[in-house]
């Protein structure tokens, strides 16, 4: 297939699973005001932070409340990785390379950009962006299944594949390294005196699940106590729930089997596999994750920089963030 087909597929992929993703984290983010103690403060910077464009966001906005934060993620124009932004370009994606894939898919991308479209503004209250952020959700996980149960798995069905566990084993990463640092690193009280967060880590933990969807899958799995080194473990580790890393980086090696000259995405994604399989859990959380999760992220980059080079035409090349 040509190249230019393969790139719009893909990034279709990356787009729609971008779009989930950040409207799973705004949706659990927010939930955990009811989890949480009265007079706590959610950190809503963190959020920023797993999205990687502080630069980006103090040139428009002064501080880091929610409404402001929300509006980021959720609606701003001037912000590429917002939820409207990644449907926009999903949307175009799948316009312009309606010749690939079901014709059903197309509609319900093109409904989906309408719904948030016609559904955002500044003054949305928490209970109608639930609303909003569950039809994303669900939308998303209707166009994921179309793909699978609609659309031939040939080379288009394995590009956008690609995209969708690249983008999810990346936003996985991202959640584990914000756990393993305390998804809410302090909280002020009517004294205005930040407390220990500890008591609070498996709120922290469990809405990182949740996150993900991946709640009731780690009880099954685990039986155990909902705990850092566990949930981190079944995220970088676990080859059988399908937004765990290693789970991600095993379809890509089955999508990557349907495509030619495959053999130097194929080491890049077995280097991450190894990475991930490897590493010692209980000695890493010891030390710290930071600078291993910075080494897995930048090794995820590496994969898309690879697919890049092999398979799509250099000057049409997307940036990922």
């Amino acid at each position: 297939m040509l190249s230019s087909v393969a790139e719009r597929v893909y990034w279709l992929g990356r787009y729609l699973e971008r779009a989930e993703n950040s409207a799973r984290l705004l949706k659990v983010y927010s939930a955990m005001l009811f989890d949480l103690p009265r007079g706590s403060n959610l950190d809503w910077s963190t959020l920023i932070d797993l999205s990687g464009s502080h630069e980006n966001y103090k040139e428009h906005y002064d501080n880091y409340d929610e409404k402001p934060v929300v509006n980021y993620l959720l609606s701003d124009a001037k912000n590429p990785t917002s939820i409207f932004a990644c449907l926009v370009f999903a949307r175009e994606n799948a316009r312009t390379c309606r010749e690939v894939i079901p014709s059903e898919i197309w509609e319900q991308v093109n409904a989906l950009y309408y719904t948030v479209k016609e559904n955002i503004n500044p003054r949305l209250g928490r209970a109608n962006r639930y609303t909003l952020l569950e039809k994303v959700i669900a939308d998303s996980q209707r166009i994921e299944g179309m793909f699978v149960s609609s659309m031939s798995h040939n080379q288009a069905y394995s590009f956008i594949e690609l995209g969708r566990k690249l983008e999810r084993a990346d936003m996985t990463s991202r959640l584990v390294d914000v756990g393993s640092i305390n998804l809410l690193p302090a909280f002020a009280g009517k004294t205005e005196k930040h407390l220990f967060i500890e008591p609070y880590e498996n709120i922290i933990w469990i809405n990182v699940l949740r996150c993900l969807g991946a709640f009731q899958a780690y009880r099954r799995q685990v039986h155990n106590r909902v705990s850092g080194n566990l949930v981190v473990r079944f995220l970088l580790q676990d080859e059988e729930f399908p937004r765990a890393i290693g789970f991600c980086l095993s379809a890509l090696v089955e999508n990557l089997d349907r495509l030619p000259n495959n053999d130097d995405v194929k080491r890049a994604v077995t280097r991450v596999k190894r990475i991930t399989r490897e590493v010692n859990v209980d000695s890493l959380l010891e030390r710290g994750l930071l600078e291993f999760i910075d080494e897995l992220q930048i090794s995820i980059a590496d994969i898309h920089e690879e697919i890049s080079r092999v398979w799509f035409s250099p000057e049409t090349i997307q940036e990922s963030d």
